[in-house]
């Protein structure tokens, strides 16, 4: 068999606390990758997880950077990234699933398909990523598989498959059935190392039975030679199975899923067995670039070693050496000491050195080929960019980034710290697509934005131990967005005199609001016919609009919702200029907008909170007093998960307060939903602080 077909790139996704990175420890050991399990709970020094390897992760115990490491099984080789579960740090989670063929979803046995399970599967379905499905945690009271392959089907309308059947619940749980194979598979030895398959226990049988008929049901439904089998009652073999379940997990119609105990190491083997027969290798996906050589036409690459190169640097992390950049070879091969181009860029760039990671160790490596995630040393580019071989051109689609929420100003306690701090801010925004840095001209403050309190918090901290820098950190502030909400016509000159030469510039035509479900916040439409406006000017006015756009009069925030409709004009043959048209479509979007009938727009969160039934009105109560709409409660055994939309402004601290409201308790998670027009008082209120912070300017 070729070598590229036996290399799996996989992730392990999930909402927070699912049990990912002692899944991650688990898979590690198991394949002899490492000798003695951590655990995400140990924070001790010498503790701690293997893939959570940065102080603060070991402290929170929780994952912050997706860390990647390869390891083998049953002869295959896996490069495997861990990824956060906080939304916070939803981008690592991105920028891995962009780069990988397959993954895992786990979910938690008691609290099943949660808010972040939501928007990872999201994610999985944007880069069409084939996935199995994992119940952790079924030695937990309340943990119920049956429910959870309910929520996959109707929370996230997967077609879920159980291949396994627990054998036993909550304390009693013991192994699993493998429907397969129609086998007992029980987990001895003191970390579960010894696998044992036996015959299934005849209390099992039935159910075994009638689980063994529903699987080959589900698979009938899509397979027409298993259909005849099963009408004419023959049995398919194991083989076959194996082949029809790998063919439809990859063509994304049906989602196997596994269960186990990855704490009490049971379930895991099996899985990592289903990890090597049912998810693609590189050779089974499909990719395209676009050629900027041929009008950005797209073109399929394939997982050929001896094709033109093409390799995306989907994570760039900067160390003391220099830029470590995460990246993963789709076609041909990238070797040390060659030179790749960044078509981005235009420019070469020559590979120095090349490593293969384990968790932040690194084994260097020459050269690697199609399917190989390796980092190279020493290469300056951004994340989300292409190197390809210079015989083409080929640019990959980039990683999406979600739009920061909140911002908070930051600035460093002695004034010699400030070169030190900027430095960080560079790497980190370097490194992070949804980490943004601005500086206020009128405050002169530097403002940095984020996902949430925690992603700042964090990055805060980070300043602090990595570059031993004291910072002071203003309150948080929300991010509003302006939007006009009725149409409103321009019709605005710009004309100055000063001796020689002057400026020109006339521009009409119509501000229209855009539908609140636009996927874009700002469109151009050129109406202007005849050389009213000359065409090397149509660019002008458009970065006029644009540049106005960033700053709203009314608050001061980015406007959208906008379409700038250029219809008529007229020029100079002398003084229009572009400079001149700019100035023109800026003053005369800025007095559209004010007849626009303005409102300012605040971002509201998608929360979900989980806490023990006697605590639920006191939470709902505090949900509806921050401007929270109830959208359901579900009941989990003792616990009720709620789930709200809550305006951004009003949950900040939320952590504190629902610690204190349940006895430490309850848990929440929150993530951006939409942007929604905010109530008058609110807008009052944000339009009379700008206000307040302009007159205190002057």
């Amino acid at each position: 068999m070729d070598p590229i077909q036996k290399i799996r790139n996989i992730g392990i996704s999930a909402h927070i606390d699912s049990g990912k990175t002692t899944l991650s420890e688990r898979i590690l050991f198991y394949s002899g990758r490492i000798h003695k399990m951590g655990e995400v709970h140990d924070g001790t020094a010498g503790g701690g997880a293997t893939m959570d390897h940065m102080e603060l992760e070991k402290e929170r115990g929780i994952t912050i950077t997706s860390a990647a490491t390869h390891l083998e099984w049953l002869d295959h080789q896996i490069n495997l990234i861990d990824t956060p579960g906080h939304v916070d740090f939803t981008i690592e989670v991105e920028r891995s699933l962009r780069v990988l063929d397959g993954a895992i979803l786990v979910l938690c046995g008691v609290g099943g398909v949660q808010s972040q399970s939501l928007t990872v599967d999201r994610q999985m379905k944007r880069y069409g990523v084939p996935r199995l499905a994992f119940i952790n945690k079924l030695d937990r009271v309340g943990a119920d598989p049956a429910r959870v392959v309910g929520e996959i089907e109707t929370k996230l309308g997967l077609e879920a498959v159980p291949i396994q059947l627990p054998i036993g619940s909550e304390q009693e749980f013991k192994g699993v059935v493998d429907l397969v194979t129609m086998q007992a598979v029980y987990f001895d030895g003191p970390k579960g190392e010894d696998v044992r398959c036996i015959d299934i226990p005849a209390e099992l049988r039935d159910a075994a039975d009638r689980a063994r008929h529903g699987l080959l049901d589900s698979l009938s439904l899509y397979d027409d030679e298993l259909m005849e089998m099963l009408l004419e009652g023959s049995d398919p073999s194991i083989d076959q199975l194996h082949t029809i379940i790998r063919r439809l997990t990859i063509g994304r119609e049906i989602v196997p899923v596994l269960m186990g105990t990855a704490f009490k190491n049971k379930g895991v083997q099996p899985l990592l067995d289903a990890v090597v027969r049912y998810l693609p290798s590189p050779t089974d996906r499909m990719y395209f670039v676009k050629d900027s050589d041929n009008d950005n036409a797209e073109v399929p690459i394939t997982a050929d070693p001896d094709a033109p190169a093409v390799a995306m640097a989907f994570k760039i992390v900067d160390e003391t050496f220099g830029q470590l950049t995460y990246t993963r070879v789709y076609q041909g091969q990238i070797r040390k000491s060659e030179t790749y181009l960044n078509p981005r860029t235009r420019r070469t760039q020559r590979v120095g050195r090349m490593v293969r990671m384990h968790a932040d160790e690194k084994e260097d490596v020459t050269e690697a080929g199609p399917g190989d995630i390796v980092a190279l040393i020493g290469v300056d580019c951004a994340s989300g960019d292409t190197l390809c071989d210079e015989s083409v051109s080929y640019s990959l689609e980039s990683i999406y980034a979600p739009e920061p929420v909140i911002s908070l100003a930051i600035a460093p306690v002695k004034t010699g710290d400030r070169d030190k701090l900027s430095k960080a801010l560079a790497r980190f925004m370097r490194e992070d697509p949804t980490f943004h840095v601005r500086s206020d001209p009128e405050s002169n403050e530097t403002i940095i934005s984020g996902m949430g309190e925690l992603h700042l918090e964090i990055y805060v901290e980070r300043i602090r131990r990595e570059y031993n820098v004291e910072v002071e950190v203003g309150a948080p502030k929300v991010n509003y967005r302006e939007a006009p909400t009725v149409e409103a016509e321009f019709d605005h000159k710009h004309k100055k005199q000063t001796g020689g030469s002057g400026q020109y510039g006339h521009v009409v035509g119509r501000m229209v609001p855009l539908p609140p479900d636009s996927e874009v916040d700002y469109e151009f439409e050129n109406k202007v016919f005849g050389g009213r406006i000359p065409t090397e000017y149509i660019p002008s006015c458009d970065k006029g609009f644009q540049a106005a756009r960033m700053k709203g009069p009314q608050a001061g925030f980015e406007i959208v919702r906008v379409k700038m409709v250029l219809e008529d004009g007229s020029s100079h043959a002398v003084d229009s200029s572009d400079i001149a048209f700019q100035i023109a479509a800026r003053d005369a979007f800025q007095q559209a907008f004010l007849r626009s009938k303005p409102v300012i727009l605040e971002p509201i969160m998608n929360v979900e909170v989980e806490v023990p039934n006697e605590y639920q009105g006191a939470v709902i109560g505090d949900l509806s007093s921050r401007r929270g709409v109830i959208h359901g409660t579900d009941s989990k055994g003792a616990s009720t998960v709620i789930t709200a939309t809550v305006p951004l402004a009003n949950m900040f601290g939320y952590s504190t307060d629902i610690r204190s409201m349940t006895q430490g308790k309850g848990t929440f998670s929150m993530e951006f939903a939409h942007y929604e027009r905010a109530p008058r008082e609110v807008q009052e209120e944000v339009i009379a602080k700008a206000k307040e912070r302009a007159a205190a300017r002057k």
